[in-house]
């Protein structure tokens, strides 16, 4: 599962495409809108925009490296477009595999290489009622 959404993510529906009897570990990760910035400006929503042809091309490409490089039998990704709110899902990434580790490794590799690599916008609305487009991806030195 591979997709770009315009609707609420649901994160029950993701861990059901990699569930497999091979695997003894489902690992996920769910990034959700936070109420401030790296900086701490109280931030209100967020809104993403992508490239979808490449943005899907991309994450298929990785969901592939990963299940190459970690062994993972199983690898979905999913980002939401559009206007989010605080508290909201705006990614979600799934990795089963026989091992725990490998599907922690999975999915660690594939959130971080979503977040350099593929081409996704997002626009931080803060509470004074400014938007800004923000990198989608965590500064040096910050865990994504």
């Amino acid at each position: 599962m591979i997709e770009i959404m315009r609707e609420p993510l649901r994160l029950e529906a993701l861990l059901e495409r990699v569930r497999d009897d091979a695997c003894g570990a489902v690992v996920a990760f769910l990034g959700v809108v936070r109420n401030a910035d790296e900086s701490g400006r109280a931030v209100d929503g967020l809104s993403y925009e992508a490239y979808d042809a490449l943005a899907l091309a991309e994450m298929e490409m990785i969901a592939a490296q990963a299940r190459e490089r970690f062994g993972a039998l199983h690898v979905a990704i999913v980002h939401r477009v559009g206007d989010l709110a605080l508290g909201e899902a705006s990614v979600a990434v799934a990795a089963s595999a026989p091992p725990r580790a490998h599907a922690f490794d999975a999915c660690e590799f594939a959130i971080d290489e979503l977040k350099a690599r593929v081409p996704i916008w997002k626009k931080e609305r803060y509470r004074d009622g400014v938007a800004e487009w923000r990198p989608n991806r965590a500064p040096a030195g910050e865990a994504p």
